[in-house]
């Protein structure tokens, strides 16, 4: 079996990006020098490949849910709750940086009333809204 140092060399990433590429192919080369079909499996899984805003887990939900999304690049990202007259709720995520990945917050509504909200993220390029149901 071929030692860490052979399959990867070390180098020095000038920027985030390009950092966070270095390690995925380095984790790409790992896993194919194992020398199974897990290495096929999994490459794909390491990074996103496109951005997303998954549905709210469970929904409806009381009082607690949670809301994932991927990013495939390096980008600021919002994530608001809003309620059904468009008024800000609560801010999950403010304009902070966020590596490519995958993304999971919790939103608590335990202080709020029954009905419909919506949650809506804003990156450099992607922006999408989805529907969910608190029930009490």
């Amino acid at each position: 079996m071929r030692t860490l140092k052979e399959v990867v060399k070390a180098r020095k990433p000038e920027t985030i990006a390009m950092h966070v590429s270095m390690i995925s192919d380095d984790l790409s080369k790992i896993m194919k020098s194992t020398g199974g079909k897990v290495s096929d499996k999994y490459e794909a899984n390491i990074l996103p490949t496109e951005f997303a805003l998954h549905q709210n887990y469970p929904n409806p939900f009381n009082p607690a849910t949670k809301i994932s999304f991927d990013l495939p690049q390096d980008s600021k990202v919002n994530l608001i709750v809003y309620d059904l007259l468009g008024r800000e709720v609560k801010r999950l995520v403010n304009n902070e940086f966020k590596v490519a990945g995958s993304y999971t917050y919790d939103f608590n509504g335990a202080p709020l009333s029954s009905g419909v909200y919506f949650y809506r993220i804003e990156t450099e390029g992607f922006t999408n809204t989805r529907r969910m149901m608190l029930v009490k």
